[in-house]
């Protein structure tokens, strides 16, 4: 027994002398494997930001009053633009689809396999930003027109990465404005049991105050689905504060616009056509401020980015004509509104002349998620232009 004794005494003579001649960090992780004592808790990344991506078809680089519109004020945009950056070098398609698709893939329009006009589903081979977030622990979203694959093809938003679907897979325009149904993806809604398991509700979902006449209008609708998505996910200890990522679209046809009401605009002596589109304008920054609104009541004051753009160009049609409010800068100018803010990392108050596009939102996205971006892509992070550190 002694001898027993002895020998332990001389094991642990000899490791205590070997830890001593070892670097602190090392001895510390050596101590933990023997004692079950966890190391120093060495330097972790910080909580990854959520991120929310406003896009609205059609709108116009002068339809905000931030960006010179004097007919008519869009406060709530104002305010996010004063919070953050407004770019005035962000460049779009001249149609919403193939803009749509570069935001999502990280490409130029003219290497894309959409065209204009041309329902081309994203190909299974092709991947988007929400797979790289998705994989990357994000919950999902996608509300509003997708117009790039419906639900028998495999470009659905539901097999491109997101979590969530509110909204329509093709391109409605006005017809959409007061629509009896919606098509929604929903994952865990549905209990089937038979099979004792939860199953995601795919398909049509009827709007019933729609089929007695206009009584819910679609932008409203898909604004609660956002309000609900934000609150529903918003990062905490029940989800582990998994991040999540929202892409809201918003139409402002080209040819007739439909609204609830023309006020505030009704005793302007506009054409109808122009009272309508002010209209429909106001009315999308109220919904921007209704976003922040919730975004404060669950707590997510800082740690989210916010991007608010258009997708394309507005048009000239018989209906509606874009010079009234000055919405482009000229004829064949496809730059458009582009503000971003994230509080603490973006300063504030910035105007920045950084030239950029939809096809580089996919790889600033993984860069703000700490990922790495496919290499087939032509975008590039503009993560330095948005924090203040960009050269040119």
């Amino acid at each position: 027994m002694t001898s027993i004794g002895f020998n332990r005494f001389c094991r642990a003579f000899v490791l205590l002398t070997a830890l001593l001649q070892l670097p602190p960090a090392a001895r510390a992780d050596l101590i933990s494997i023997f004692t079950n004592v966890a190391p120093a808790a060495k330097t972790l990344l910080p909580r990854r930001a959520s991120i929310i991506f406003i896009q609205c078809d059609g709108l116009g680089y002068g339809d905000l009053s931030c960006y010179g519109q004097t007919k008519f004020q869009t406060p709530n945009l104002d305010k996010l633009a004063a919070e953050g950056i407004r770019f005035t070098n962000y460049f779009v398609a001249d149609t919403a689809s193939p803009s749509h698709a570069a935001l999502l893939l990280g490409k130029n329009p003219a290497h894309l396999r959409q065209r204009a006009d041309v329902d081309i589903p994203l190909a299974p081979d092709e991947t988007t930003v929400a797979q790289i977030l998705k994989n990357s622990g994000y919950h999902t979203g996608y509300i509003g027109d997708w117009d790039l694959g419906d639900e028998n093809s495999g470009g659905a938003p539901w097999e491109k990465g997101f979590d969530e679907f509110a909204g329509y897979l093709d391109y409605g325009g006005p017809a959409h404005s007061y629509d009896d149904h919606m098509f929604r993806y929903a994952p865990r809604s549905i209990y089937d049991e038979t099979n004792k398991q939860w199953k995601a509700y795919v398909g049509r979902e009827m709007i019933y105050a729609n089929t007695q006449g206009k009584n819910q209008y679609i932008p409203d609708l898909l604004t609660k689905a956002a309000l609900n998505f934000v609150k529903n996910n918003s990062p905490d200890q029940s989800n582990h504060y998994r991040p999540f990522f929202l892409l809201l679209d918003y139409e402002i046809p080209d040819g007739r616009i439909v609204v609830p009401t023309d006020a505030p605009f009704s005793e302007e002596p506009w054409p109808q056509a122009e009272k309508n589109k002010a209209a429909l304008i106001s009315r999308i920054d109220g919904y921007v401020g209704q976003l922040q609104e919730q975004l404060q009541k669950v707590g997510m004051t800082n740690n989210v980015v916010i991007f608010f753009s258009s997708a394309s160009v507005p048009r000239k049609t018989p209906e509606v004509d874009p010079d009234f409010f000055h919405s482009n800068i000229s004829a064949n100018d496809l730059r458009v509104p582009m503000i971003a803010r994230w509080p603490g990392k973006i300063p504030a108050g910035q105007a920045g002349d950084y030239k950029w596009s939809a096809q580089d939102f996919l790889p600033t996205a993984a860069q703000i998620a700490f990922e790495n971006s496919p290499t087939n892509i032509d975008g590039i992070s503009v993560l330095p232009a948005l924090l203040g550190q960009a050269k040119e």
